[in-house]
């Protein structure tokens, strides 16, 4: 097991119910990005540390490259979270989470 699992385990649960607390307040409908901003300030006042918009910076055979991806959400430097706000989640949205 990951050092860092019982402690991603506590705070999967409570960015799922921050999640599902925007949702709740916003239902559906909107702007990706204005989710985003609502869920950042919701985790905020939850206690928890949140980097949004963070650079993922991406490596290969000794060139570095930085800018490429973006991850939307980065809590407690433990979890990594990709908002969508889609109808349907498609096969290229799974891809861009596994990558």
């Amino acid at each position: 097991m990951h050092a860092l699992f019982p402690r991603a385990n506590i705070l999967t649960e409570e960015v799922i119910h921050a999640a599902i607390e925007v949702h709740r307040h916003l239902g559906p409908g909107l702007l990706e990005s204005l989710y985003e901003w609502c869920f950042v300030r919701e985790l905020q006042l939850r206690g928890l540390g949140v980097v949004h918009q963070r650079k993922v910076t991406l490596t290969y055979k000794g060139g570095v490259r930085e800018d490429l991806l973006r991850c939307d959400l980065l809590v407690e430097s433990v979890i990594l979270v990709e908002l969508k706000a889609v109808e349907d989640v498609l096969p290229v949205h799974k891809a861009q989470l596994l990558s």
